[in-house]
């Protein structure tokens, strides 16, 4: 079987198509590796909304064993402090629509002429402490409107697991006690010479 002679048209042919077969199989290459880039991300937004889910979970969790903490022994603590507290309510909810305000209080102490409202905090910070003064005078203005507790004080106090830097001091001059963890229950922070209790 005799060879053909090379000429410069069939290397330029073969050229041609060997060029066209590894374009084909380049792009079958970028299709295959596009589709497995997209499942990855799939995947990956699949995990990462589980994972912020279970975290969510977790913090939510962590909160209420430290809600249920302070809220132990709390009462007897308040009334050590000469408050005569009647009742603990967790997680108390307003909104008033007409007003555009709503909020949570963590926990609600009642002793008739004072009502104690607490933010309790896993790690406590400064900003967390502004918030808390910012629910109380929006519950304060919930009551009012509602007519309820028309002659009842409010009186803060914040709670946390973890006090950082300066949210202690910061709450105290606030005229707000602060809650911390004490061994297997919690204590009250010794307040200042000459401290008041705020009261909304």
């Amino acid at each position: 079987m005799s060879q053909q002679p090379l000429t410069y048209e069939s290397v330029l042919e073969m050229i041609q198509k060997s060029g066209q077969e590894f374009d084909r199989k380049l792009d079958r290459m970028v299709a295959e590796f596009d589709r497995m880039l997209k499942e990855n991300a799939l995947e990956i937004k699949k995990t990462n909304k589980k994972t912020h889910k279970r975290i969510s979970e977790l913090s939510s969790s962590i909160g209420r064993v430290i809600e249920n903490m302070v809220k132990g022994n709390i009462v007897d603590k308040f009334r050590a402090l000469d408050y005569d507290v009647t009742g603990c309510s967790p997680r108390k909810s307003f909104k008033n629509y007409k007003l555009n305000i709503e909020g949570e209080i963590d926990l609600f102490l009642n002793d008739g002429d004072v009502a104690i409202l607490i933010s309790v905090k896993t790690t406590l910070e400064t900003k967390d402490v502004r918030k808390h003064i910012e629910s109380i005078e929006k519950y304060r203005q919930y009551a009012q409107a509602r007519g309820i507790c028309e002659n009842q004080r409010f009186i803060g106090a914040v709670a946390g697991a973890v006090i950082e830097g300066e949210a202690a001091e910061f709450a105290l001059q606030n005229g707000m006690y602060v809650i911390v963890q004490s061994g297997k229950a919690v204590d009250i922070i010794p307040t200042p010479e000459g401290f008041q209790a705020r009261e909304w």
